[in-house]
Parts: C-alpha cells; structure tokens; sequence
C-alpha cells in the first residue's frame, strides 16, 4: 500500500525577510510528522516533504497562507516507505544554485509552454534547445534534438552559456540576431533560473516547458511524445517513463548515478558499494566502508527499521 504523500514545490518570489520565516515552517512540519528538506532564500521556496496526506496537506496549506505563496504549486507521488528520516529547513542564497547575481526568475523568466504546446515549438526551424540537467541525468534521457551542455552542476551552466555565444556556438548571433532558445529540465525550476539567465544577456525569444518534463510525461500520449528514455527524479524511485510510472533504474549508493539493468551486471557493481561508473574512483579502505554501511541498512531492513545514515536520492 502506498501510505505516504510526497509533495515536490518550489516557486520563484521576492522573500525579503526569508530568514523569519525558517521557525515556523520548521515548527509546522514537525506538529504534522512531516519529514524532507526546505530551502528558503530571498528567491523564493524550493523541497520535497514527505508524510501523511493530512500531515502535507497542512504544511502546504500553511505556507499557502502567505499571500506570496497562495499561488504555490506542488507535484505529488505516494510512497510505501517514509523517503525521509528528518526534516530540514533550510536558509540559502538561491533556491538552485546558479551563482550568478542580479538575475531574479520571479520577474525575469522566458515564456511559458504547455506541454501540449511543446512539440509544435520543437519543429520551428532555428531553434537551440538546451536540456539544462547535469550529464548524469541526461544520459538516461532526454529530447531527441536537445544539446546537452554536459556540466556537472547547475552552476556549470552560465561558463557553458558564455562559450557558446561566441562565434561558432550554438547560441551564437546569426545574421546579427540572437536565436531563438527552449530550454527544460526535471520539474522546471533549473529551467525557469536558465531562461532569466539568457534574458539577462540579451536574448529575447526564450521558452522553458512548463512543469518540466514530469509533466510532459504525465501530459503526452505515449505515441506522441517526442521524449526518448526515461527521467532521473531525485526520489525512491530514481527514474520515470512515460506516464510518469516508475523506471527501470536504480541508484548507486556510493557515487548517486543511476543505474540501468546492464550497469548491474557488470563485475564493478556490488550493492551499496560501487558501480562501473565509480568503481576506480574509491580505494579499498573506502569499499570496506561502503560494506559496512550496506550491512547496516540491511540489518535495519531486517528489523523494519529506518537506517539514519542510509543516504537519500539526490541528497546534498
């Protein structure tokens, strides 16, 4: 049975006095035994909390109660298992790191696009569309003609900008005219941030999909989507296909990459410990740790207990 709500929100809005609201919030989600992580920044909200239907739906209630946020939206998943074992909120100087300064989503963001809207705006001729996930994430899928930036983190991503405005680039003028740029990403936050970027260095024509592609999978018949792949989600589920149902990836508990059926195969992957992808990239001492630490969550298992240490999916 699926016991527990997972409620996914964040929203881009002036909070100058962020830092007041920290106690409260964190005060409601423990009277609710709600459990996850909340971070609050002069940009606005951003988290996943996890707890019983009644439990979220009162926190999400509460924080709609601020009139800056009576517009909040969530996206929400059920669970069997509690995702969580404490509850944070936490104050920050962006809600997703980009760090560059002076550039505010809430005001500055490109134009929205339904999901039903999207594969019209994928055939106009010209267009650049960027998927603006780390490569981890994007090499389990993406859109067919997307150009993957390959960074790393989401910081990475204005240096790449930068390179590719110069001549040659893919965001490079033509005829003395910027291009035309779409940009996507999970749940829309990274491309929201992205586009306000842009908008800040000149450009004018700028769309992101709006709900990100969890919402294009759960939007678009099957036959007619042009996504290709699944979607890493940063939850227990680890990956999405279409119709938002659960993928076929797991997550390596050492390195956080996710992990197809032929990854698991491989003579590097032990659970818990390494996979092909970072396997070299930790020492023995390390490995016998991780087998210690795997150990512990499956004695805990064993005893319908949750392991305190054992580290969440996309976990900072």
């Amino acid at each position: 049975m699926q016991h527990f709500l997972t409620a996914a929100l964040y929203k881009f809005v002036e909070l100058p006095d962020f830092a007041d609201m920290q106690a409260p919030l964190l005060a409601s989600c423990e009277s609710q035994g709600v459990k996850g992580t909340l971070l609050l920044a002069p940009e606005g909200i951003n988290g996943t909390i996890a707890g019983s239907q009644e439990g979220v739906q009162a926190v999400l209630a509460f924080l709609r109660r601020d009139p800056r946020l009576a517009m909040l939206e969530h996206k929400e998943a059920y669970a069997a298992h509690m995702p969580f074992y404490r509850m944070k909120v936490r104050l920050k100087r962006e809600i997703v790191t980009l760090g560059v300064p002076d550039v505010h989503p809430a005001l500055m963001a490109g134009r929205y696009i339904k999901p039903q809207e999207w594969n019209a705006l994928l055939d106009k001729p010209g267009l650049v569309l960027i998927d603006t996930r780390n490569d981890y994430e994007v090499a389990i899928g993406s859109f067919t003609q997307a150009i993957n930036p390959q960074t790393k983190s989401f910081s990475e991503l204005p240096a790449w900008v930068e390179r590719e405005m110069a001549p040659g680039g893919h965001l490079a003028p033509v005829n003395g005219k910027n291009p035309q740029v779409a940009m996507f990403c999970t749940g829309g936050i990274r491309c929201e941030k992205s586009t306000a970027f842009l908008r800040s260095k000149g450009f004018e024509d700028v769309y992101h999909l709006e709900g990100g592609i969890l919402k294009y999978l759960e939007t678009m018949p099957e036959d007619q989507s042009q996504w290709q792949g699944e979607c890493f989600v940063f939850d227990e589920r680890v990956s999405v296909g279409h119709g938002v149902k659960p993928g076929n990836f797991t997550l390596c508990r050492s390195c956080r990459d996710p992990l197809s059926a032929q990854d698991r195969q491989s003579p590097l992957y032990e659970l818990g410990v390494s996979c092909p992808h970072c396997h070299a990239k930790t020492t023995d001492s390390q490995k016998q740790g991780y087998r210690e630490r795997q150990h512990q969550v499956e004695m805990a298992e064993t005893r319908r207990i949750a392991h305190i240490g054992a580290r969440q999916p996309g976990s900072d």
